[in-house]
């Protein structure tokens, strides 16, 4: 089913920024250590949106979404929307500063974002990555 080939693939990439930001965390690196978190977490709840059948916003916060068709996921997921949804979109608005700093401020994107933002951060991708993957998972096998 192509439906769950693009979920797969969008997880296989959610991974992938998971294992670098666990990496840019360890270099010190904590603007790019939550940017790609929050890559991670965007990519995840592409994957689980996508594999129910629901077709996700071209934005990087869905939670507005994962809100809305709430009932289509099973009731373990149900139970952890609010936590994505609060993830989705707390890491969103750090997105931009973590890349580009604030340049009225004259503040490079280290100097904005801590090292407990960064491992906050990347704690909540991989609690978010692991759901995903299960309801992928647990979809797929049925």
């Amino acid at each position: 089913m192509k439906i769950v080939e693009i979920a797969k693939s969008f997880l296989k990439q959610a991974e992938a920024r998971l294992k670098d930001a666990e990496e840019a965390l360890e270099e010190e690196l904590y603007a790019y250590a939550l940017r790609l978190s929050q890559e991670c977490v965007e990519l995840s709840l592409k994957a689980s949106l996508k594999i129910v059948a629901i077709e996700y916003p071209k934005k990087h916060d869905v939670s507005d979404v994962l809100i809305s068709v709430k009932n289509r996921f099973p009731e373990w997921f149900q139970n952890e929307i609010s936590f994505l949804a609060n993830t989705s979109k707390t890491l969103s608005k750090k997105r931009e500063i973590s890349m580009y700093g604030n340049e009225e401020l004259g503040l490079a994107p280290d100097e904005l974002i801590s090292k407990e933002e960064a491992k906050n951060a990347v704690e909540m991708a991989k609690k978010v990555y692991s759901l995903c993957k299960k309801l992928i998972e647990t979809i797929k096998n049925n």
